[in-house]
């Protein structure tokens, strides 16, 4: 049985690319208006124009989600659209692998604000519409290193370690009132995240410290893969799914 989001808005963050765009677009597919929320408006834009084309409903909102003002006027928008049922927090920003002792704090602090603060934010505004409608689905994208210590850096495992604490918080605070919390956690994935980072300041004391763990891993997933785990965390057929953290890596949490 496929997944239906009929009659409800989704928004999506970091849908201009990678796992966010084939979200977008496999839950446009299963009848959802989708928000793209993306800082890069000409990749927003085309994730709508891609969406449109395959018959689906989608709009852009372009701004930076770990502004409060910004995550306000972007659940407005989406609450004009319809009534929101959904919100899948994916964008996320790479650190450089450095260990506590290597970390600056502009690292630490760009990490922490896009990668936990901005879920926080966006989790707190789309509350009250799913409250009030009694129903809804929050799906965090977390990582392998939001479970382990030696899949990235300390910045970025400390944002997803905090991220898969705000899904069962939010899960165990919320489910009787009929709202579910779910995080996925992706292995290696064919994305541009490495791009989020100046990777000539790539720590290479960190990296080659995590670099037997990262030899363990079996495969690159594609985007789409993880997307349609996604969309099914999103839709009613996962109705019984709450406080849920799981792996889609492949199997490499599992040796």
């Amino acid at each position: 049985m496929s997944p239906t989001l009929h009659d409800r808005v989704v928004i999506i963050t970091g849908a201009g690319s990678g796992i966010g765009r084939a979200t977008a677009l496999q839950t446009a597919a299963a009848g959802a208006h989708v928000v793209v929320a993306e800082l890069d408006e000409a990749a927003a834009n085309e994730t709508v124009e891609l969406i449109a084309e395959a018959g689906g409903s989608a709009s852009a909102s372009v701004g930076d989600i770990s502004d409060g003002d910004v995550v306000a006027k972007l659940v407005d928008e989406a609450a004009s659209r319809g009534r929101i049922g959904g919100l899948v927090n994916n964008a996320g920003v790479m650190d450089v692998f450095a260990g506590a002792g290597e970390t600056d704090d502009a690292t630490w602090e760009r990490c922490l604000r896009v990668n936990l603060t901005a879920p926080f934010l966006l989790v707190r505004a789309v509350l009250p519409h799913l409250l009030e409608a009694g129903s809804g689905s929050i799906v965090n994208i977390a990582s392998e290193a939001g479970i382990r210590g030696a899949a990235a850096g300390a910045a970025y495992t400390a944002s997803k370690h905090g991220v898969v604490g705000l899904t069962r918080n939010t899960a165990y605070t919320y489910a009787k009132r009929g709202v579910r919390s779910n995080a996925v956690l992706p292995g290696g994935v064919e994305t541009n995240i490495m791009s989020s980072i100046d990777q000539t300041k790539i720590d290479q004391a960190g990296m080659a410290a995590i670099g037997p763990v990262h030899q363990t891993a079996l495969r690159n997933a594609k985007p789409d893969e993880l997307a349609a785990l996604i969309v099914f965390l999103l839709a009613d057929e996962s109705i019984n799914v709450n406080g849920a953290i799981i792996p889609s890596d492949g199997g490499w949490s599992a040796g």
